[in-house]
């Protein structure tokens, strides 16, 4: 397919000449053409694009003949015919100067391998001189409208509808002339042939334009009234025409005829094109499809575009250029696929908007092998202050054309390759084999990664990944020194791993490594010259298949050159071929080739007996397909495949790759399949008396019409994906693309009878494509996009920069599966819709498969003018309930569709209050969200206020706080809109967690509470008492981390609900559980003991070290562990002996566990990678009050401390073994700072609601000293209940006795720590009203009093009376001032409840 890249060239007149081109004629093979204008005639070379020769007409014969009109070439190119107005026919010999002299010759620099070294290569590199020799002019009586070369003949059509076969040579003696008034007409040939006079509606008339088409074997005319027509030979060329008509058709302009699809394009006055076939069965002209503008696509000039002036195939006939007369350039497929136009976006605005006039194309023809198109225009340019139009003299645009219709090598259905002027598109990602390491001196040496030939292919070999990976291309430059001497570029292949390139051109061919980045050419030139490329390239392993001509035999060859050799024939194996190749297939080891008689050559390729590295090729068999082909130019692709109409229901792996079971032959967009009788490793090979036995076939089944590519693969699929890997995918241009499927019953071993084996499914795709990935379920393809640059101050008008958009091809993809499913909905075969659909559910994007699904039945149904009698929504509904995202699929389908169709959609998938229901029972809390705002548009506000109480109260339970955050500026957005106020739609900006609080403090003075501004409201009062249960919740349960999250996502006033829920939720009941919790939550790893002796052995699975005989062991930071599991706490490696540990370095932690060291790597943003600590004894320095161990530092984490970074033998040396040890348990008893943080801040807020207990839990978790003295000197204020004084102090005595016997899992450095507040303790006792000794201490299980949900009056005086706040000196940290801290506060919850729910 075709693709217009980079800027159009434009080519000036070398020649001063006041008149200016208007018509451009190619020769046949698109290297020289004919430029006329009014007196001149001139021909150009395409490459380089120079004029050769001109031509000029004297005043005195221009005055007689008239100004040139037409031209047209003989097929041998060694004549050209001009028409004059004056019906003058001029005959031009083009003859070749000498054989030695050229215009313009190749340079190459000393020591080049390309030199003369055969006869006649150096008129193929140089361009050659010529000469126009003008024969007598022939004047044909009339007007010339419109002529056609064929062969030795040329026919001539003038205007009063005489139809003149003329010889080239130009006698008159030969001269022949048919009267169109002569020649019946009629709808088809067999009631033309009965007619026995002309059609009397035929006086007058003549031919407008004509086109001979040799695979129809007639001609396609237009008549000057605008009625098509076809005339066909009944017995000879020159008489007995019969022609047959085009119904209901009466505004035809011009005709292009397409050999290969055997159509005829009939360009309309009402600017469409319309396509013709000859029916086989009675001659009628059948109209196949139109080409036309959209309406949708192009609202504002589908209708004005006027009519048709230019249609040209390009030479592959593949697409077709349309021009019209009022401007704009388009370009479409065989069959309708839209490629290109130039009368929308940046071809028709510029940068400011402004609309420029449209390009308009007088003529155009295609170059060689398609890759520039020239083209005569005129455009209105700007000169000043005016306008005027200006010839713009011919224009080349280029095109990357792609060569998969022609490449049928199944190893390589998923590759995308474009081939360019002098360049390659490869589309593929990392070149690197991901299979094989890169060698670096054998890349050097040309060779093969690790020397070793490549492993056979694999379908998945390559990875999507790189397909898909971005949209930019490998562009592979060819070879300069093979492009100069070989170009235009034929024939590409590529490998199935996509990193392996072969070109060829006119002569020889290369190759090319992505991984190596280097090419390999013939080394000997003469070897390259004397081998011309005929039916294509194919790889095999490492093997590069080319069907080729030797010239210097004149003869057929099959060569298998291997890629690891220098390019030679002395390495090749070369099997002779009697008849010349036109197309090859690669199917395995198994080569296909289709011959100019319409015959196909099956061959194998073996391993060769005489070397283990070289291969010979075997012939199997010959067939000649003749009777199902009517000319071998019509063949567009062949193809070996493993496909037959009945499918094999037993099972196969991977790696039982099937045999070859059938051929499939595109033969002008009719696809036929043609069976063999028996299985493919059944054939039996040739007998030695090389008799050849014809291999039957089934008969032929028609599979589909209007193909122009198709893909199926090789390899048998895993079960999962059996059916799309064993479909046959069919391109069919402007009607998208078909599928035909197996269909596998549900029970293999209960086939229904009635099912039928395959089903063809066509759906619609909105990228032209190029591969299509079988496991991927998606569509590679190309697009051309388009760049405006803005003139520049120092561009002239006229540039072509400034009125031409720069175009470049990007890689696109679709995904095709939700089609194919909906096709087999549309079937009733749900069933088989289901089985594919689970094959597959595991890629990422199957979601999305699902909601595109919902979307095209929504969008199509829920439009429609009239009333669908069946509706397939109802039924994707219940298709999607099979897969369990079935409530986010509708969703968010919902979510991207209007509003208009949200009744349609609910009415068949279900209510959306049922489905916000199912997303609560389910804890799909966020698409639960999502339903709530089709709730929102959908219900009333008291729904939506229900559903969204619902939602928040289970948002709470989950601790979900961003989505409840969003939820009550839900809220009170609903309120808003019943009030009329407009919510506020300012962010809140409590959405950091405790990220906000960092280094501040809050006064007692401060309010956060966000609902004072409408206490009234009844609604707000119910969302108090709904956060109010939750933060009692989360107090009960121990949270303190949740608590504060909640706190400060929700703007939640805790210190005001704290004072009043001191004596009850805020109350600690359970010391010892309680500094677990808070251990747990926040990572904080429990103290850490610096002199302990350990006798017992290991308990329940927790490790120690040990020290005996005066030898102290300091625990490493790194060895000690969090285990984030509540109940458990730090745990220490140790050795089985000490003597053992001080020999053998611990292992390294494991990262996937959290270690309290993470953090203070992170606090100093560095990396760094987790060491061992070595343990090294220290000696007995006589102090016997410390025996302490010290880490000795050889290795540690730059994470660490800055003063254990820095530690060395001398710092060793200098500081004590005391100091030492205090620093490491200081450090080893300190969690993340983070945590830290959050602490402080949790303290500072139970300070000020003078929760004494929970002070008195959290800094005994920080080891706070302070905390405790200032805690425990509270407690001596008469303020201070008698029934908190017992719970503190009871609380902290059962922590010291906690740790006294249970030292050994949790208190090993608690003890120290009580020890040291115990003097303080004792001030308690005469508080008490009985002694401590008598106190009965309440159990960690004893209930509570009931609490009601909202405060009393009495706690609510009470919580005035202590709300006194601790002296902050105590705590270490004094705290800030409260108005900066309470302005930026209320700020940030300023406005903060407008709901926007993702």
């Amino acid at each position: 397919m075709y693709f217009l890249t980079g800027w159009p060239r434009k080519l000036l007149h070398p020649l001063p000449s006041e008149e200016e081109p208007f018509h451009i004629r190619p020769n046949f093979h698109g290297t020289l053409f004919a430029v006329l204008s009014e007196t001149q005639l001139g021909v150009w070379f395409g490459r380089p694009s120079v004029l050769i020769v001109n031509y000029t007409e004297s005043a005195k014969a221009a005055s007689r003949c008239g100004p040139y009109q037409l031209a047209e070439w003989k097929s041998d190119d060694a004549a050209i015919a001009v028409s004059a107005a004056g019906g003058y026919l001029l005959l031009f010999d083009l003859v070749r100067c000498s054989k030695e002299k050229f215009l313009y010759e190749p340079l190459y620099p000393k020591g080049s391998p390309y030199v003369q070294v055969t006869p006649g290569s150096k008129a193929e590199q140089g361009v050659p001189a010529f000469t126009l020799e003008r024969k007598d002019p022939l004047h044909l009586g009339a007007p010339i409208t419109s002529f056609q070369t064929m062969q030795e003949e040329l026919m001539v059509c003038t205007a009063d509808g005489q139809l003149h076969v003329l010889q080239w040579c130009g006698a008159n003696s030969s001269r022949k002339a048919i009267s169109l008034h002569n020649i019946p007409f009629a709808l088809d040939l067999q009631t033309c042939r009965s007619a026995s006079e002309p059609s009397s509606a035929l006086e007058n008339m003549h031919v407008r334009d004509v086109e001979y088409c040799e695979t129809l074997n007639g001609f396609a005319v237009v008549l000057n009234d605008g009625r098509l027509g076809f005339l066909s030979p009944a017995s000879g060329i020159a008489a007995n025409l019969q022609g047959v008509w085009a119904p209901s058709v009466a505004d035809g302009m011009c005709v292009a005829v397409n050999n290969k699809y055997r159509l005829m394009a009939f360009g309309c006055a009402s600017g469409s094109v319309l396509l013709y076939t000859i029916d086989s069965e009675t001659g009628s002209m059948q109209l196949s499809h139109a080409l036309k503008l959209s309406p949708e696509y192009y609202p504002d000039i589908w209708n004005k575009t006027g009519e048709v002036q230019l249609l040209q195939w390009s030479p592959d006939c593949s697409v077709v250029v349309v021009s019209w007369k009022h401007g704009g350039l388009s370009l479409w497929s065989v069959f309708g696929a839209h490629l290109v136009c130039t009368l929308t976006e940046d071809f028709m605005y510029r940068s400011d908007g402004t609309k420029k006039d449209p390009l308009k194309i007088t003529s155009a023809a295609w170059g060689a092998e398609g890759y520039h198109l020239w083209a005569l225009t005129t455009v209105k340019m700007a000169q000043g202050s005016c306008v005027q139009p200006q010839q713009t003299g011919i224009l080349q645009f280029q095109f990357l054309r792609s060569t998969s219709a022609a490449s049928r090598d199944t190893n390589t259905q998923e590759q995308v390759l474009l081939l360019g002027e002098d360049r390659v598109y490869v589309a593929c990602g990392d070149p690197t084999p991901a299979h094989r390491p890169v060698d670096l001196q054998q890349l050097q040496r040309g060779g093969d990664l690790l020397g070793a030939p490549a492993p056979p292919p694999t379908a998945t070999s390559h990875g999507s990944d790189a397909l898909l990976g971005h949209r930019h291309w490998h562009v592979v430059q060819i070879h300069s020194t093979y492009l100069e001497c070989n170009w235009p570029i034929r024939f590409t292949a590529i490998d199935p791993s996509g990193h392996l390139v072969a070109v060829a051109g006119r002569h020889g061919f290369a190759h090319y490594s992505l991984v190596s980045r280097k090419w390999k050419l013939f080394g000997n030139v003469a070897q390259e010259l004397t081998m011309v490329v005929t039916g294509g390239l194919a790889w095999w392993n490492d093997y590069i298949i080319v069907a080729c001509c030797n010239l210097t035999h004149h003869q057929e060859e099959i060569r298998l050159y291997p890629r690891l050799s220098n390019l030679d024939n002395a390495y090749a194996s070369v099997t002779r071929v009697h008849l010349d190749t036109v197309l090859l297939a690669l199917y395995q080891n198994l080569i296909l080739l289709f011959r100019a008689d319409c015959s196909i050559g099956l061959y194998r390729i073996l391993d060769s007996e005489d070397s283990p590295r070289s291969v010979t090729v075997e012939l199997l068999k010959e067939v000649s397909l003749s009777r199902y082909i009517s000319h071998p130019a019509t063949v567009v692709s062949i193809m070996l495949t493993s496909l037959r109409t009945e499918i094999d229901d037993t099972f196969k792996t991977r790696q039982q790759v099937p045999v070859a079971q059938s051929i499939l032959l595109n033969m002008a967009g009719q696809l036929l399949m043609l069976q063999w009788e028996r299985s493919g490793s059944q054939m039996q090979e040739e007998n030695r008396s090389r008799q050849k036995k014809r291999l039957p076939f089934c008969t032929p089944v028609v599979l589909a019409q209007c193909v122009e590519n198709m893909w199926t693969t090789c390899y048998s699929s895993s079960k999962p994906k059996r059916q799309l890997l064993e479909a046959l995918w069919l391109a069919c241009g402007g009607a998208g693309m078909k599928v035909w499927l197996p269909l596998f019953p549900h029970d293999s071993h209960k086939p229904q009878s009635f099912l039928s084996r395959r089903i063809m499914l066509p759906f619609k795709v909105n990228v032209y494509p190029l591969a299509v990935l079988f496991e991927d379920a998606l569509i590679l393809g190309a697009t051309s996009v388009t760049v405006l640059y803005d003139r520049q101050q120092d561009m002239p008008f006229e540039s072509l920069e400034a009125f031409f958009p720069f175009c470049m091809v990007e890689r696109t993809s679709q995904i095709y599966l939700h089609h194919v499913l909906l096709q087999l909905l549309i079937r009733n075969l749900g069933e088989q819709a289901l089985l594919l659909a689970q094959s597959y559910a595991t890629l990422p994007y199957f979601p999305h498969v699902l909601e595109l699904m919902v979307h095209v039945v929504l969008e199509e149904e829920a439009t429609s003018r009239e009333p669908i009698p069946d509706p397939l929504l109802p039924r994707v509904a219940k298709f999607i309930t099979e897969f369990p995202f079935f409530l986010q699929t509708i969703v968010h389908c919902a979510r991207k569709t209007e509003y208009a169709l949200w009744n349609y959609l609910f009415a068949a998938v279900g209510n959306p209050k049922d489905l916000f229901e199912e997303c609560l029972m389910t804890h799909d809390l966020d698409t639960a969200a999502s339903y709530l705002i089709i709730l929102q548009n959908m219900e009333v506000p008291a729904v939506s206020r229900q559903h969204a109480t619902l939602l928040f109260t289970s948002a709470l339970e989950h601790s979900k706080w961003d989505l409840c955050r969003h939820i009550m500026r839900f809220l009170k957005a609903i309120g808003s809109e019943e009030s009329g106020t407009p919510p506020s739609t300012q962010e809140s900006g409590l959405t950091a967690g405790f990220e906000l609080f960092r280094d501040r403090s809050i006064g007692v003075s401060q309010s956060l509470d966000r609902w004072n501004r409408d206490s009234s409201s009844t609604e707000n009062v119910y969302m108090d008492m709904i956060l109010w249960r939750e933060a009692r919740h989360l107090l009960e349960d121990l949270r303190l981390k949740d608590l504060g999250c909640f706190s400060a996502h929700l703007g939640f006033e805790l210190i005001g609900w704290l004072r009043r829920e001191r004596s009850r939720a805020a109350r600690v009941d359970d010391f010892v559980l309680a500094l677990k919790r808070l251990h747990h939550d926040f990572l904080w790893p429990f103290p850490v003991s610096t002199a302990c002796a350990v006798s017992s052995p290991i308990r329940n699975g927790y490790c120690f070290t040990a020290a005996s005989n005066g030898v102290g062991l300091n625990f490493s930071p790194e060895a000690i562990i969090y285990r984030p599991a509540l109940g458990q706490g730090v745990h220490l490696q140790r050795s089985q002996t000490a003597s053992r540990l001080l020999d053998t370095v611990p292992p390294p932690i494991c990262r996937s566990k959290y270690t309290w060291l993470d953090s203070t790597v992170a606090e100093h943003k560095e990396t760094s990678v987790p060491r061992d600590a070595l343990l090294s004894p220290i000696h007995h320095n006589g102090d016997k009050e410390s025996i302490v161990s010290v880490t000795s530092l050889t290795e540690i984490s730059s994470g660490a401390d800055e003063d254990w970074a820095s530690a060395d033998e001398d710092f060793t040396s200098t500081v004590s073994a005391t100091q030492m040890g205090r620093m490491s348990t200081e450090v080893a008893s300190k969690g993340p700072h983070k945590s830290e943080v959050q602490l402080r801040y949790l303290l500072h807020i139970f300070k000020e609601a003078g929760c004494l207990e929970w002070c008195a839990v959290i800094g005994l978790v920080l080891q706070d000293a302070a905390v405790i003295k200032q805690v425990i000197s509270c407690l001596e204020s008469p303020v201070v209940s008698a029934e908190a004084v017992h719970r503190i102090y009871g609380g902290l005595l059962v922590v010291d006795a906690w740790a006294s016997s249970d030292w050994w899992v949790y208190g090993l450095g608690y003890k120290p720590f009580l020890n040291q507040i115990g003097p303080q303790l004792q001030k308690v006792s005469g508080k008490l009203m009985e002694p401590i000794q008598s106190l009965a201490f309440q159990a960690p299980g004893t209930s509570r009093p009931a609490e009601s949900a909202g405060p009393k009056s009495e706690d609510r005086h009470e919580s005035t009376a202590l709300g006194i706040s601790l002296p902050a000196e105590a705590s270490g940290t004094k705290p800030k001032e409260d108005s900066p801290m309470k302005e930026e506060v209320e700020q940030a919850l300023e406005g903060a409840y407008t709901c926007i729910i993702s």
